[in-house]
């Protein structure tokens, strides 16, 4: 399964995730990340970067916008927010089906993750910590959906 993690300017969020999930090295499971409204080549944020290395995990040192490459290359297109999952949809309405929120697909009540963007360290930890905790979840279903 392809997936590919969505954020704004892929520089916190999805970098943390694409991190995240690759460091799992789930049996046919290839992870990707993109903004909807990145700059391809920009440096991901310090802190990302920091946390990923201080636990061990892939580091992606740039951004990427998410293209139409990148909708044919996924099989799963997890989002941030609402905000991004709607973008995406209607810029790419054929495909909606595999386009949802993180959250939301792993079942949780509240569908957005926290945007450090701008915050301290600690600010950067709480996001780490939450999308941990969502990407357990992801990884357990997504090893179910596989048997």
């Amino acid at each position: 399964m392809n997936i590919c993690f969505i954020c704004t300017g892929n520089t916190c969020r999805s970098p943390l995730a694409e991190g995240i999930l690759k460091a799992k090295q789930l049996k046919g499971v290839s992870v990707r990340s993109a903004g909807v409204y990145a700059t391809d080549g920009a440096p991901i944020s310090n802190h990302s970067r920091c946390l990923l290395e201080e636990y061990g995990m892939p580091v992606t040192p740039t951004s990427r916008r998410f293209t139409k490459q990148d909708l044919e290359w996924a099989d799963l297109i997890l989002t941030m927010t609402v905000s991004h999952r709607d973008t995406l949809r209607r810029a790419f309405a054929d495909r909606a089906d595999k386009i949802v929120t993180l959250k939301e697909y792993v079942g949780s009540a509240e569908f957005d993750v926290q945007d450090p963007y701008g915050g301290n360290f600690g600010v950067y930890q709480q996001t780490f910590e939450e999308l941990s905790d969502q990407i357990d979840v992801l990884a357990r279903k997504l090893m179910g959906e596989q048997r």
